[in-house]
């Protein structure tokens, strides 16, 4: 069976409207790609990697590390110069500059089989989650990965939002 592909972001998101959200969307598969696994504040603890993974866990969602799939800090690097420039906050961030998406596509995606992903994927998987940080998919690599997946391999994606 061919997945669907969700994207979500933790910011706009309580704990509980986040995991309220996989649960409707019957997410079975949530596959991390962030850098760091780690969100600074109490607000956002429960997306921090260890709680997260108990909390999937006891909603029996299986998570999945793709760390070849997160930006490198080069590549964050760009799109920190781009904020700065434009004076936006990350967190009010809404799109990725272009020097971000041509650095992210050359040295992340460029080397990212699809089929890659779909061989790490339990047999049953359904609905698979793209996860990071931001709020909106276009203000984040997941975006540019589920656009590859959709293209390539011909997969349904739909963004989850706060």
């Amino acid at each position: 069976m061919t997945p669907k592909i969700v994207t979500i972001g933790v910011y706009g998101f309580d704990e509980d409207s986040f995991f309220d959200a996989l649960c409707r969307a019957k997410v079975d598969t949530f596959c991390d790609i962030r850098s760091r696994r780690g969100v600074r504040g109490s607000t956002y603890a429960f997306a921090n990697s260890l709680r997260l993974q108990a909390r999937l866990a006891e909603l029996g969602i299986r998570y999945l590390y793709r760390k070849d799939l997160a930006p490198t800090k080069a590549v964050r690097d760009r799109q920190a110069a781009a904020d700065k420039e434009t004076k936006t906050a990350k967190r009010k961030r809404t799109a990725l500059g272009d020097a971000f998406i041509t650095a992210y596509r050359t040295e992340c995606l460029a080397a990212f089989d699809p089929d890659s992903l779909l061989a790490d994927l339990e047999e049953d998987a359904q609905v698979v989650a793209l996860f990071c940080v931001e709020k909106a998919p276009e203000a984040c690599h997941r975006s540019l990965v589920a656009d590859k997946l959709a293209k390539e391999l011909k997969l349904e994606v739909e963004d989850i939002l706060p």
